[in-house]
């Protein structure tokens, strides 16, 4: 049997076969030349070179010297992109096809091979898919869709709120599409400086209490909001023509039966809330639940000023009303959407006052991260997570708390 000698090659062919190999690939390289594949691997990781080249003259190094040529960059294609160059290759061939759309030959023969395995069913097709332009005008879409139904919302809540759906998208790109359909963000203004920032730690510990004054149709209407300090929840609220305290009294009393009773309660010292001469009957009310009262100024209550801020460029601003009637209707409408559906930046950013309310960030924040569009009810009592039950310390002194009422305090 004949012992095999080993083939070698001289230098220009070992530099033809890397060229090769650069334009078309190591592997259709070693095909047309004959040449293992391997080969030319091992010589594209070192170029071959003369042993001892000899020097060029010093005038003329510069200029005969030849620029190395950089490795190309692998290039993705698009399915409708690959679907061209096919067809391409299909009546021009494929050596025309690599040539006039800069791609490798291996890359058509293996896209060939796929479309006849993926019309067997034995796979997907690298021709099938959405295209680039399509994908993207499903999302702007999705943008507008959102802005046409929350007018006052700007482009990062609206990236919330399409985050919450399971739609990814960035702030920038949100702006853009909705400048392009006419949006012109307002003036801002240069926020007010705040010496001191509080949260309370858990719901139904501070609740924030506020009138906003509005003209629907020359009829001047006040509209009481209670809010939540932790969970930024809309507890209560009502419609008035004057600031009453029989008023602020029933809306209180309904939010409690419906709530519960909360622990502390903060208010601007409005005439309906706070009395400078005497004892006021909110108070007494306050005094006879065993409810603290802070009677404080805006600082304090700032909260529920930037919530009145919000809602009169999210809905008063927004909406025409034609009586007293459709404005409470959508005002109820609006404020189950704030509370259920509206994203807050306080809370994070992904996070509606539901979530907080009711007990459930750490499921919802797991359900945004996995994609999963979850539109069920928040209110609803399987999903709703009351504190019937708990014991706080107060200057290291236990107190036992049952549905908002202390039954028992120690020392």
């Amino acid at each position: 049997m004949e012992k095999k000698t080993r083939r070698r090659y001289t230098l220009e062919e070992k530099r033809e076969a890397v060229a090769f190999a650069r334009r078309l690939g190591v592997r259709p390289a070693g095909a047309a030349l004959g040449i293992p594949h391997g080969s030319i691997a091992n010589w594209l990781k070192k170029p071959p070179a003369v042993k001892h080249p000899p020097a060029p003259p010093p005038s003329e190094t510069k200029a005969e010297t030849a620029p190395v040529k950089k490795q190309q960059i692998a290039k993705h294609y698009t399915p409708s992109q690959r679907a061209q160059i096919l067809e391409c290759a299909a009546t021009k061939g494929v050596t025309a096809a690599a040539r006039e759309h800069e791609v490798s030959r291996y890359s058509i023969y293996d896209w060939r091979r796929k479309v006849k395995r993926a019309a067997a069913g034995e796979g997907d097709s690298p021709t099938s898919g959405p295209d680039p332009k399509d994908i993207e005008a499903r999302r702007d879409r999705e943008i507008l869709d959102m802005w046409e139904l929350h007018r006052g919302l700007g482009p990062s809540q609206i990236k919330n709120q399409l985050r919450r759906s399971g739609i990814k998208v960035s702030t920038n790109t949100v702006r853009r599409v909705m400048e392009d359909a006419g949006y012109r963000p307002p003036k801002r203004k240069e926020p007010s400086k705040h010496t001191r920032r509080y949260e309370a730690i858990r719901p139904n510990r501070i609740w924030h209490l506020d009138y906003l004054q509005r003209y629907i149709n020359r009829a001047s209407t006040f509209t009481l909001i209670l809010i939540d300090d932790h969970s930024r929840f809309v507890v209560g609220h009502g419609v008035d023509d004057a600031e009453r305290a029989d008023f602020v009294i029933a809306t209180f009393e309904a939010a409690v039966e419906r709530h519960g009773k909360p622990e502390m309660v903060v208010h601007d010292k409005g005439s309906a809330f706070w009395a400078w001469r005497g004892i006021a009957r909110f108070t007494k009310l306050l005094e006879e639940m065993d409810i603290e009262q802070i009677p404080g100024t805006k600082e304090n209550n700032g909260k529920l000023e930037v919530f009145n801020a919000n809602i009169q460029k999210e809905l008063f601003n927004v909406h025409r009303f034609y009586d007293l009637a459709e404005m409470k209707r959508r005002l109820a409408t609006h404020l189950r959407w704030y509370n259920l559906r509206r994203t807050s930046h306080a809370l994070g950013g992904l996070l509606v006052p539901a979530d907080r309310y009711y007990g459930r960030v750490e499921e919802v924040l797991a359900r945004i991260e996995a994609g999963v569009v979850d539109d069920s009810d928040p209110l609803d009592l399987k999903n709703r997570v009351l504190e019937l039950f708990k014991v706080i310390s107060v200057g290291g002194r236990a107190e036992v708390w049952l549905m908002g009422q202390q039954i028992l305090q120690t020392g």
